[in-house]
């Protein structure tokens, strides 16, 4: 879905001087492909995971000064923007959930396909790994993340098992987790929705970077740091995010206006037009090139006045 991001983000871009926000810079593939269709814009590009910026700044090496890579997470914004002494940008781009190069390291702990160290954090340097999760976290808390984050309808049937594996010996890998999951479903809930420990370890994966709250503080942080005219693109790979994203984009879009007022004051107004009707989904060709395409959502939105003072 990468031409329509570019697509949808091209109007607020194509001035000279323009300064677009990669906030889930990754391999920095949606960056070289921004540095290249708007070679008049400027880039700042923000990535948690350190060994995301090395590789990414080789890729980007030929772009020169117009691509800025910071060591951040995406909520952090703000503050980025503020030591760059930049009020407002043109564009942002979210690219969520974890980067292909995560998925691919097999010693990062994300993927249940393969066996792993049970680490998933983004940023290696700080906080605490899946397997801290399962090891120390209270049975009822370890339910409501897979049940809040993972949608697993069998979250208490998981965590039991877990809990009683745990206290026989901790839990360090991925292998051992993912073999006690197949053990614990019933047979109808193994033939349904792909590998059983995939929402399993989308839960964990979210509870040890915090992505939800961190996505709830950074979505209207860059609808904020927008310039009117600006466009913000999203690319949600589950639920939760698409839903996150969808209620602040609606929300920007509405009138704020008292109900029954004759004449809707400047001050209440929509911020937002939005550029989607709904989430605009992935094409079978897209789907078919790459398989980890298949969940991904896209909303975009503009900004059309200036927050009320």
């Amino acid at each position: 879905m990468l031409q329509r991001c570019l697509d949808m983000l091209a109007p607020a871009l194509e001035a000279p001087g323009a300064v677009v926000v990669d906030c889930t810079l990754g391999l920095g593939g949606h960056s070289e492909a921004l540095l290249d269709r708007f070679p008049e814009s400027r880039l700042i590009a923000l990535d948690r995971d350190k060994e995301a910026l090395r590789l990414s700044g080789e890729r980007l090496a030929p772009f020169g000064d117009r691509a800025e890579l910071v060591h951040a997470v995406y909520d952090e914004l703000p503050d980025v923007l503020d030591r760059l002494g930049l009020t407002s940008v043109q564009g942002v781009l979210f690219d969520l959930g974890v980067s292909s190069m995560q998925l691919d390291e097999a010693d990062r702990g994300f993927a249940y396909a393969q066996d792993a160290p049970l680490d998933m954090r983004m940023d290696q340097t700080t906080g605490i790994g899946a397997a801290e999760v399962l090891n120390t976290y209270a049975p009822g808390e370890l339910v409501r993340i897979l049940r809040a984050y993972g949608e697993e309808k069998q979250a208490k049937r998981i965590v039991s098992a877990v809990v009683r594996e745990r206290d026989k010996e901790p839990f360090t890998n991925s292998a051992r987790l993912v073999e006690l999951i197949r053990d614990s479903l019933p047979q109808a809930a193994k033939r349904t929705g792909g590998n059983p420990a995939k929402r399993t370890f989308q839960a964990l994966r979210i509870e040890v970077n915090g992505e939800l709250t961190v996505l709830e503080r950074a979505i209207p942080a860059a609808v904020k740091a927008l310039a009117v005219g600006g466009r913000i693109a999203v690319l949600s790979y589950h639920s939760l995010e698409d839903r996150l994203v969808k209620q602040v984009f609606a929300a920007g879009a509405a009138n704020t206006a008292p109900p029954g007022l004759p004449v809707v004051p400047e001050r209440y107004q929509p911020r937002l037009k939005l550029l989607t009707r709904g989430a605009e989904l992935p094409t079978e060709e897209e789907v078919a090139e790459n398989r980890r395409a298949a969940p991904a959502r896209l909303r975009g939105a503009q900004r059309i006045r200036e927050d009320a003072e």
